[in-house]
């Protein structure tokens, strides 16, 4: 088998496979006789048929075979062996002419092309600056915070008149243009959060209302639309469409949220007996795990950030026509050439963005061993159990749960991915100047969201 590379440029090149017919006769030979000892022809016992009817029959399709074999081996062991690094898998060479005579085999000759990874450098180092932005944490967000958390364990409780924090029991009939009763119409029970209530007209209209009030308003007003005022109506989505505008709302109930008392019991509830005694000790807490919190998000958008220089300034020439053939070839349900290039460019940005990725780990020496992975798989595994409030195994059940997890392929590949992304953020804040600022909550989730 001889195998030559030759380049086409500095992205291209062609590999060239000859094959002589030493690389595959012993082979075929050998195909030809299990298919004589098991083919079935009429007249012959199995076993006794003439090599001649074998070869006439099956010949072509397990040279076929054979030499597909031999080539595909030899392409990839030749990458191997050279450290070849391409993009994509080889594909056949584009117009090139076929050398060979399936009836009268001797030599074949087979050309590929390869996209060949492009050499470049990652303009990143302590000369590059970036905010590292972080939530102030203040008395505001602190008070909110102990609001939610007594609200999620207190209770409701009735009320005598609606206030913007309230639930409404109502019993919705469906009206007439001119507010009459509509006969045969919609009569339902359902309930509404004033807190959900964007309609600052009907909110203020509500407000200050108890029960037995009545009150003539769009349900789409006091829902979120679609299928919640579907749902409020006890109907299907598909009915909305024939649905008056005008219900006549009466208030049969008014529940308020009592919220729970800071106390020992709370305290003991959240954080466990004994580990937060005060009010002040439970700000203090807070404000430790609203910084934990927001670390993590801190850390995306600073990845964002880096991303977006990254493959804005990164220099990186690809093989562009040999990769969009390769994606075609290599696609599974056909797809058009039009189709390939509208979603090109968003190919490539994330074909560069796993290039610097595999440059940074290259070029820094930037590993993941095996005693890592699982060990960061006990992590994940142990903050499942803290999110249930479930004490976690000892660490030999765990290690077993981990490798279990790691086993199946999906969930490994998941794994892998975190601890890469969680190294290069290690490298990132190493590498580079980090200026942190401290910004308020709103304008925080603002920059969370933005693209």
């Amino acid at each position: 088998m001889n195998v030559v590379r030759e380049d086409v440029d500095a992205l291209n090149a062609i590999i060239k496979v000859v094959v002589s017919p030493a690389d595959y006769q012993g082979k075929v030979s050998d195909a030809l006789n299990k298919y004589r000892k098991t083919a079935k022809i009429p007249g012959f016992r199995p076993g006794h048929i003439p090599m001649s009817l074998i070869q006439k029959q099956y010949g072509r399709t397990v040279l076929s075979e054979e030499l597909n074999k031999s080539v595909n081996s030899s392409l990839q062991a030749y990458i191997s062996e050279n450290k070849i690094e391409i993009l994509g898998n080889p594909i056949p060479a584009k117009d090139s002419e076929f050398k060979g005579d399936f009836e009268n085999p001797s030599e074949f000759e087979f050309k590929f092309e390869i996209g060949l990874a492009p050499k470049f450098e990652v303009p990143l180092s302590s000369k590059n600056k970036f905010d590292y932005n972080k939530v102030k944490v203040d008395k505001k967000l602190i008070d909110q915070q102990i609001t939610d958390l007594r609200r999620r364990y207190g209770k409701l409780v009735s009320s005598e008149e609606v206030s913007d924090s309230d639930m409404i029991l109502a019993q919705f009939v469906e009206l007439n243009a001119d507010k009459s009763i509509k006969e045969g119409g919609i009569l339902h029970s359902s309930t509404i959060s004033m807190e959900f209530v964007e309609d600052k007209k009907v909110k203020k209209e509500l407000a200050g209302k108890k029960v037995g009030d009545k009150v003539v308003v769009n349900p789409t007003s006091v829902s979120k639309g679609g299928k919640d005022t579907a749902a409020m109506l006890g109907i299907s989505e598909a009915e909305l469409e024939n649905v008056s505008d005008l219900f006549e709302m009466t208030i049969t109930e008014i529940k308020g949220m009592e919220l729970a008392k800071l106390n020992a019991e709370l305290f003991d509830k959240l954080f466990g007996e004994g580990t937060v005694k005060n009010e002040k000790e439970l700000e203090a807490r807070i404000v430790t795990d609203l910084g934990g919190m927001f670390a993590n998000d801190s850390d995306r958008i600073l990845t964002r950030d880096v991303y977006d220089i990254l493959i804005e300034k990164t220099k990186i020439d690809l093989p562009d026509n040999f990769l969009k053939r390769w994606i075609k070839a290599s696609n599974e349900k056909e797809i058009s050439d039009e189709q390939i290039a509208a979603e090109y460019d968003g190919y490539a940005k994330g074909l560069k963005w796993q290039l610097i990725q595999g440059n940074i780990f290259k070029t820094n020496n930037i590993k993941l061993d095996n005693a890592e992975v699982i060990d960061f798989t006990k992590g994940l595994l142990v903050n499942n159990y803290a999110q249930y409030g479930m004490p976690a195994p000892d660490d030999k059940e765990l290690t077993a749960s981990a490798m279990q997890v790691l086993q199946n392929q999906e969930e490994a590949g998941r794994v892998y991915d975190m601890l890469a992304e969680q190294k290069l953020m290690n490298y990132f804040k190493e590498t580079v100047k980090l200026n942190e600022k401290e910004i308020s909550y709103e304008d925080f989730v603002k920059l969370a969201e933005k693209k």
